[in-house]
């Protein structure tokens, strides 16, 4: 781990083992941080923004970041490995956003808006008061961040809050998904050994336990939590969090639902569904609802069918495998136990449903899940509605425009969605209809470091990434002076 610019194991000296999800094998083990842990990560950090210039010496910001994308960028060969090794993601994916995209802009973007985004502004006149009453309107670093992030998508999620984070002018503590530690660790032994930090602006802490994990939420010296993870948990931590009137920013999950128009294209929507599957649908953002006009329905059921049959599922490590293992045995567990559920609520299975068979030898004891196709009339069943998290499509069909909005729109969930069609105009009328944080139109794609990222509904509170994004760290003070006269 990282603590108050050490690296230093646990205090007890426990470790927890790290498993590959492909194997079920134990890849090595990692640090097993205790209350004791924790507490001094925190302390460190509100040191290191109380007692350091760091707040408010913005070119040390700057340049730190700058030492850490090289480093990052030295080490990309082994975070690539690593990725693939402990998140089970397939190394194609590694391409895009589990690594080559978030390296390209996570902590640039961020660092340019160091120099670009306008700290202070001064009011015109004086409002009530007069011409010699000055307000000046100053943005400053929120305090001690607790970084909670998933193990879905570790790399991307970690950039995407450390850079507007520490560019803000935040201290952090990270505490990375426990099964997928490793990139943090790295992350940290960088930070350590390539940047020139001062010692408590970064803290990385790993731990097995939800007791150690969620000391951030309570400690008073903790200012802002920013989570992505599961809806549940971002309810916990707003409850919990509420005796000290925490500052949260809560990316959670999703249901999201492709639109596919009556007049869309029918190669783009297979393409579109196959995408469900691409890391073993372990995406808060994936449109796991497909919502189909009736005229297309019943071919396009066919063709999602037969394709979700044929995807490669196998080891992340090969270039053509399309779907890798769920997580943990126990992720496994939950998506076959919606599976199952569904089943017996009356919704129809076309495809999957079940564990894979049939796997190479030395993939026997992986936690893999087979591509899964529902369809289901009755919007009120537990697999149109909860997040699986899992590579799970259920298809549901509508008669109209206003009918697909209505069912889009009848979620608790509200993260992101797609919409095909064949006029440009008629989808963006649609996508604009949508309750939803992002959205696509005929592959149109939303990410990026620039662009904010966030839910409705219970998918969350806040935005990532952006000049939103970039706020989310900070708050808001105006300074009103009054002038001598002359």
């Amino acid at each position: 781990m990282l603590v108050d610019g050490k690296l230093v194991g646990a205090a007890s000296g426990a470790v927890y083992d790290n498993l590959d999800p492909a194997t079920g094998r134990t890849l090595g083990t990692v640090a097993a941080a205790g209350y004791a842990d924790m507490d001094r990560a925190i302390g460190a950090a509100r040191r290191a923004f109380d007692d350091t210039d760091w707040s408010a010496n913005r070119s040390l910001r700057a340049r730190c970041l700058d030492q850490l994308q090289a480093g990052l960028e030295a080490e990309r060969d082994d975070l690539r490995d690593e990725l693939v090794a402990e998140a089970g993601c397939p190394v194609m994916t590694t391409g895009n956003a589990q690594l080559n995209w978030p390296l390209a802009e996570s902590l640039r973007y961020p660092v340019r808006l160091i120099d670009e985004y306008p700290w202070e502004r001064v009011l015109d006149g004086g409002g009530l008061f007069g011409s010699r009453n000055v307000r000046t309107v100053v943005q400053e670093p929120v305090g001690v961040v607790a970084a909670i992030t998933p193990s879905n998508f570790p790399i991307e999620v970690i950039l995407n809050k450390l850079g507007p984070a520490l560019a803000t002018g935040n201290t952090v503590v990270l505490k990375p998904d426990p099964n997928t530690p490793w990139n943090a660790t790295r992350i940290g032994r960088i930070v350590a050994e390539h940047t020139d930090f001062p010692a408590g602006v970064v803290n990385v802490v790993t731990t097995d336990s939800n007791e150690v994990a969620a000391l951030p939420v309570v400690d008073p010296r903790v200012d802002l939590i920013s989570f992505t993870g599961s809806t549940a948990v971002g309810r916990t931590i707003v409850r919990d969090g509420a005796a000290t009137m925490k500052r949260n920013f809560l990316e959670l999950g999703g249901k999201s639902a492709l639109i596919v128009l009556d007049d869309a294209d029918p190669a783009a929507a297979l393409r579109s569904a196959v995408g469900v599957c691409v890391h073993a649908g372990q995406a808060c953002a994936a449109t796991s609802r497909m919502l189909v006009h009736r005229s297309l329905f019943d071919e396009m059921v066919a063709n999602v069918a037969a394709m979700y049959a044929s995807v490669p599922v196998g080891d992340p490590v090969l270039p053509d495998t399309l779907v890798g293992p769920v997580v943990s045995a126990a992720q496994r567990a939950r998506v076959l136990d919606a599976c199952e559920r569904a089943v017996g609520e009356g919704a129809r299975i076309v495809t999957g449903g079940g564990a894979v068979r049939d796997l190479p030898p030395h993939l026997a004891g992986g936690f893999f899940v087979e591509p899964t196709v529902f369809v289901c009339d009755d919007q009120s069943l537990s697999i149109a509605r909860e997040e699986v998290f899992g590579p799970v499509l259920v298809m549901m069909p509508f008669a109209d425009d206003d009918e697909a909005v209505r069912l889009a729109n009848d979620s608790g969930y509200g993260l992101a969605g797609a919409v095909l069609s064949g006029s440009t105009e008629r989808g963006m009328s649609v996508a604009r209809r949508i309750r939803t944080g992002a959205i696509g139109v005929n592959g149109g794609m939303f990410y990026g470091a620039d662009t904010p990222f966030g839910g409705y509904k219970n998918s969350g509170v806040g935005r990532q990434c952006g000049l939103e994004g970039f706020q989310q760290y900070l708050e808001t003070k105006t300074i009103a002076c009054r002038m001598p006269r002359r």
